[in-house]
């Protein structure tokens, strides 16, 4: 078992990466200022800080025993710059009046709640999955195929999570000009689960068939039976 970071080292990993996220939105919005006073960015904010604050403290970290990965680094470099530059752009294109969305107040509103539950998603599939979670396309020693809570209406929920929180950030300041990142960023999430299925489908066999056969990838199947 890999040893585990204290506390406040962890804490200070995520005030860092938030951090950083409001350096991002500081230049999309114009500036410190203009970030300060913007209640939706400030919204934002505290959701990414909120929960990434849950995840570095409810997560176990654990070691891993991998037996077998794949190489898959564009799309990896896809999944974690894209959902970095997001927040940004929409806030870029919301202060220069670029390809304005109707209702721009409550769709604000509905982007930070977006975000939330998108995020509020992807932690407790991360945290479901616990050391079999990896940024990696990887199977590990007596992996077994989770089926339960998430997993048993949709086999993917950490990347149906990351989109929604992704699509919020990108309707949160009335502007379309990120909507196009969001689109790239769910090809690159399709062609790595195309990655991951084939691994799964190889290593679980009749199981697999069985489990894809009744749940969706991103979303749960409609009429799907349970097992």
């Amino acid at each position: 078992m890999a040893d585990t970071p204290p506390i406040p080292l962890r804490l200070a990993r995520t005030l860092v990466a938030t951090a950083f996220e409001a350096a991002l939105l500081a230049w999309g919005l114009g500036g410190l200022d203009a970030l300060w006073h913007s209640p939706r960015a400030l919204a934002l904010l505290v959701v990414w800080l909120v929960t990434g604050a849950v995840l570095t403290l409810t997560r176990p970290v654990r070691g891993q025993d991998v037996t077998r990965t794949e190489r898959d680094a564009a799309a990896m470099l896809v999944l974690a710059l894209v959902p970095l530059a997001i927040p940004a752009v929409a806030a870029w294109g919301g202060r220069l009046e670029r390809w304005p969305l109707p209702g721009s107040e409550w769709l604000g509103a509905l982007g930070v709640a977006l975000s939330a539950a998108g995020l509020g998603l992807r932690i407790a599939a991360m945290r479901q999955l616990g050391a079999r979670f990896s940024p990696l396309v990887a199977l590990q020693r007596e992996h077994t195929l989770e089926t339960t809570g998430w997993y048993a209406h949709m086999r993917h929920p950490g990347y149906t999570g990351a989109l929604l929180a992704s699509l919020g950030a990108a309707i949160t300041f009335g502007s379309a000009l990120a909507l196009p990142l969001v689109g790239v960023m769910l090809l690159a999430q399709l062609a790595r689960i195309r990655r991951e299925e084939t691994l799964l489908a190889e290593h679980f066999g009749p199981v697999w068939k069985a489990y894809a056969a009744r749940t969706g990838a991103l979303l749960p199947r409609l009429g799907a039976g349970q097992p």
